[in-house]
């Protein structure tokens, strides 16, 4: 049976999906603009892509205390917002001649330090939106839209690319995040906000709250070490894939394209099944067999050749982990969620992001390193070869009980003490 999880859950979700499909649609834009219109070398189309994550993540470290002390839509919309501006200003300065490279690296981090606060306040909405026991089919749902929009949002992109140009879709992704703030203004209710006391001066050390309290809970740290290993492991990778296909290989764009528009659709289909899955098997189970399985996968990648059997090789490899992780991945955001008090959510998930990003763009340029030094297939098999070891960060069962019953069949579910509603 479908559970129902409200017109204002919809409307989030909404929200999210329009501003993925936009974002995904505009993926490659900004290279390619660096590229072709402003003839930028290789490095620095790296540097843009290095410097976004790397800025971005640090700007967004003193925006989780000030997240978690406002009313979490305000937020939401200020961010799709910036982020209209930001990139709205790209077609704009093009058509007027005036498109630098400083240009893009400003977009670049200010769309990513919104993209970060945003996931912090809406992450915090809806545990205080959704029903604890509701929060894993909330979650799988979001995942399943990421990966469609994965595998439908790049070929369209490739397609608008072809016949507009890379400018046009990155004016798409920018109307894609005004659609979100629409969205996120139509939810209607009470909002969520931890008080202050404007007794206690903020202090620098506030900052690191989020981290502190990762690291105090053993659950959640495991939980931390192992996404962040995981994903910046994986993530270095990205790069080098496209260098060793569209460049060693001659693969051309299509199949370049194919090789992970294809696998996507796995990520869908992992998170349909993460819900059933737990409820048959148990969580724990579910999450480190998926944890295992999406760690050993990408050491398939290691036999990578030219040609049509090189293609289905990517293919499976990477249908195989996308689907682990649309499995996992819902799973360890409903824990993360269900562990962390309301008052301190919007920290916690900035700290999570902030830390992802900051190791993403670290081991992208440690993975180029190694690339140059060897070649990009021996970089990796290194990675596949890191991955296998990660699972072991993962919680033990004994950290882990299964959740009592769910609750009455009413529903209704009072707000968190200490925690004041806005309207």
């Amino acid at each position: 049976m479908r559970v129902q999880l409200g017109s204002s859950f919809g409307w989030l979700w909404s929200a999210y999906a329009v501003s993925t499909y936009g974002t995904w649609i505009a993926f490659g834009a900004f290279p390619l603009i660096a590229v072709q219109v402003l003839h930028s070398p290789a490095f620095a189309v790296s540097l843009l892509e290095a410097t976004g994550l790397a800025v971005a993540a640090i700007v967004a470290v003193p925006l989780g205390p000030w997240v978690e002390h406002r009313a979490k839509r305000p937020v939401m919309v200020a961010t799709d917002l910036a982020r209209f501006l930001a990139m709205a200003s790209i077609p704009i300065a093009y058509f007027l001649g005036l498109l630098t490279y400083g240009q893009l690296l400003v977009v670049s981090v200010i769309a990513g330090a919104s993209s970060i606060v945003f996931t912090a306040a809406s992450g915090a909405y809806l545990k205080h939106l959704v029903r604890s026991d509701h929060l894993l089919v909330a979650n799988g749902r979001f995942e399943g839209t990421s990966w469609v929009a994965t595998a439908a949002g790049p070929p369209l992109g490739g397609a608008l690319l072809g016949l507009l140009g890379p400018v046009v879709t990155v004016a798409v992704d920018a109307l894609s995040f005004l659609l979100s703030a629409l969205g996120v203004r139509r939810i209607r209710g009470d909002d969520v906000a931890a008080p202050r006391d404007p007794a206690v001066r903020f202090r620098a050390t506030d900052l690191l709250d989020g981290w502190r309290f990762i690291l105090d809970d053993r659950v959640l740290r495991r939980l931390f070490l192992n996404s962040v290993t995981v994903s910046g492991l994986i993530m270095a990778t990205v790069p080098l894939l496209a260098v060793l296909l569209l460049g060693e290989y001659q693969f051309p764009a299509w199949q370049y394209g194919l090789a992970f528009g294809i696998p996507a659709l796995g990520g869908f289909a992992g998170a349909r099944l993460s819900t059933r899955l737990v409820a048959r098997y148990g969580r724990h189970r579910v999450m480190t067999l998926s944890g295992w399985l999406r760690s050993i996968f990408p050491l398939g990648l290691a036999f990578t050749q030219p040609g049509t059997s090189g293609l289905l090789t990517v293919i499976v490899v990477e249908g195989l982990l996308i689907t682990c992780m649309g499995i996992f991945n819902p799973i360890n955001a409903t824990e993360r969620l269900q562990r962390t008090p309301p008052d301190h959510a919007a920290r916690v998930l900035t700290a999570w992001s902030v830390s992802s990003k900051l190791a993403q763009a670290i081991l992208m340029v440690a993975w180029g390193v190694i690339a140059t030094l060897t070649d990009s297939l021996t970089a990796i098999t290194a990675s596949g070869v890191l991955l296998v070891a990660t699972p072991l960060l993962l919680p033990k069962r004994t950290h882990m009980p299964e959740p009592e019953a769910a609750a009455s069949a009413e529903g209704v579910r009072a707000a968190p003490e200490g925690i004041r509603t806005a309207s």
